[in-house]
């Protein structure tokens, strides 16, 4: 690292070892749910699993999105008019994906 430049953290680091927990969590659910598939279960119980990961994934997306609104889009309101401008749009995007999924 070059002297005097610190590193920017990510709004998600306080939340990390969290969200790190939760997409363990959906890991298990989703080869619990390749598993049901292998083994031809019920097509309802199946998408019951589905429901349950796409739930999970987005209450993780939900926090990253807070927590990137109140880390990096507020620094970069404070660093600058150009800054903010491109985090706003960053995040409007995201928010665009996350609708549409």
């Amino acid at each position: 690292m070059l002297a005097g430049v610190t590193e920017h953290q990510h709004g998600y680091a306080d939340h990390k070892d969290a969200h790190l927990r939760r997409l363990k969590r959906v890991e298990g659910q989703v080869r619990g749910i390749a598993r049901m598939v292998e083994e031809d279960k019920y097509c309802i119980d199946v998408l019951t699993q589905v429901s349950a990961v796409t739930g999970a994934l987005q209450t993780l997306a939900l926090a990253l999105l807070e927590e990137h609104m109140g880390s990096c889009v507020v620094d970069a309101a404070k660093a600058g008019d150009e800054q903010a401008k491109e985090k706003v749009a960053e995040a409007s995007a995201a928010i665009a994906r996350l609708v549409r999924s």
